[in-house]
C-alpha cells in the first residue's frame, strides 16, 4: 500500500482523468428528453451542475424530481453513457503525468462515483492501472456525495497520510470530500464545473492536469 509520509494523489475519474464531457452531456439530455425537458448545453451544465445530482435537476426543472422520475432519469443516463463513453479518451497528458508521479516514488489512487464494476475494466483498458495502488468506484446508489466514500478509501489505503494527500477533481464535491478526511484539493476546470463556480470553493483552481500535479506537489510538500 502507500508509504507513510509520502505525498499521495487521489484522482477523480469522470471529467478529470477521463475526458468524457460529450458522453455526459449526451446522457444528461437523453434523460431530460424522457421527461420532456429541453436539452442543455455544456456551458449551462458546467454553470449549474452540483451534487447530490437531484439538486442539479431541481435547478433545471424548478423542482426536485419525484423518486420515480429520478429512477427513470438515472437509468437512462447510465445506459446512454455506457454506449457513448467508448468514443472518449484520457485527458491530454494524463498518462505521462501518472507515470511521472509514480516514478518519483509517490503513490496515487482513483476514487470515482462511477460504478465500480464498470470503472475498473475501463481504467485497465487504457493501460494505466499499474500506476495506482487502488482503483475504487461507487458501490451503492448513485447521485450522492463523495465524502463518505473518501473516508473508506483513505482508510483502505493503509499507510497514506491524509495531511500529505491531495484530491484532484473537477467538481466542488471533490474538495468537500478532501476536507472531510483532512486532505487538500486542487480543482480542474476541464470537466463538470466552470471556473467561476470552482473558485467559490476556496481551493486552488487550474486549467490543466499538469498544473494540478504541480500544485499537488506543492501542497503535499
Amino acid at each position: 500500500m502507500g508509504t507513510q509520509g509520502n505525498a499521495h494523489i487521489v484522482w477523480d475519474w469522470n471529467g478529470t482523468l477521463f475526458h468524457d464531457n460529450d458522453a455526459i452531456i449526451g446522457a444528461t439530455n437523453a434523460a431530460f428528453a424522457e421527461l420532456g425537458l429541453e436539452p442543455i448545453t455544456l456551458e449551462r451544465y458546467r454553470a449549474l451542475y452540483c451534487v447530490p445530482v437531484p439538486k442539479f435537476y431541481e435547478r433545471l426543472m424548478g423542482r426536485l424530481p419525484t423518486d420515480t422520475e429520478w429512477e427513470v432519469m438515472d437509468a437512462i443516463f447510465h445506459r446512454y453513457y455506457a454506449e457513448h463513453r467508448v468514443r472518449c479518451g484520457l485527458t491530454a497528458g494524463a498518462t505521462k503525468l501518472l507515470a511521472g508521479w509514480r516514478s518519483a516514488g509517490r503513490s496515487q489512487s482513483i476514487l470515482s462515483m462511477y460504478v465500480h464494476e464498470e470503472l475498473v475494466p475501463l481504467v485497465r483498458g487504457f493501460g494505466i492501472e499499474t500506476h495506482f495502488i487502488r482503483v475504487e468506484g461507487r458501490v451503492g446508489p448513485s447521485g450522492g456525495s463523495k465524502a463518505e466514500h473518501m473516508v473508506r478509501h483513505i482508510r483502505a489505503l493503509g499507510g497514506v497520510d491524509p495531511a500529505r494527500t491531495v484530491v484532484i477533481g473537477d467538481a466542488a464535491d471533490d474538495a468537500v470530500a478532501a476536507r472531510h478526511v483532512g486532505a487538500r484539493a486542487v480543482l480542474y476546470t476541464g470537466g463538470s464545473h466552470g471556473r467561476a463556480s470552482l473558485e467559490e470553493v476556496g481551493v486552488p483552481v487550474v486549467d490543466t492536469l499538469e498544473e494540478a500535479v504541480a500544485e499537488a506537489e506543492r501542497l503535499a510538500a
